[in-house]
């Protein structure tokens, strides 16, 4: 069995026109919300042993705050240029490449690929993925990274902030 989870970054801010899409950083809305559904995650008593991550300041920051917060070493992070900018089946062949050897991994990036890739790969359709949102999916009949196709896990989680802090 495999385990999954997904991660749109948290907020990220528009309000500095010289900086290119790629290295925006987070609001102080995306800060806040990082750490708190990292402690959601937590009391799943299932952190992930991985986090492959965008390569995007957004999403990278994102992630180090959710390792930083489930006690993950930052060596644990995986950053690629796979994940900006992809379609679909680029995000699932870097779930494709996860190390066998990890059980329970985490993927951060962006949308729409995210919620495409949980409309492909799950028994559940989702509108959207919010910033900071979470998905955690299960392949009961995984037992290599490989094996995840269409239509092959169970949607088990689906947090993100705004169902805390409506604004």
């Amino acid at each position: 069995m495999k385990v999954l989870y997904i991660v749109r970054h948290a907020k990220s801010s528009w309000d500095y026109q010289e900086l290119s899409d790629f290295e925006r950083p987070l609001t102080a809305r995306g800060r806040r919300d990082a750490p708190f559904m990292a402690g959601i995650i937590r009391e799943q008593n299932e952190p992930p042993f991985a986090i492959v991550s965008s390569s995007a300041l957004r999403a990278v920051t994102t992630a180090r705050t959710f390792a930083t917060e489930l006690g993950l070493p930052l060596s644990s992070m995986i950053v690629t240029n796979a994940l900006y900018e992809a379609g679909t089946q680029d995000a699932l062949n870097v779930v494709h490449h996860i190390d066998d050897a990890v059980k329970t991994a985490m993927i951060v990036g962006h949308n729409p690929t995210l919620t495409s890739l949980v409309n492909y790969v799950s028994d559940f359709q989702l509108e959207n993925i919010p910033t900071c949102g979470c998905v955690k999916l299960v392949f009961p009949d995984a037992e290599h990274w490989n094996d995840i196709a269409s239509n092959s896990g169970k949607l088990t989680m689906f947090e993100y902030p705004k169902k805390y802090f409506p604004e």
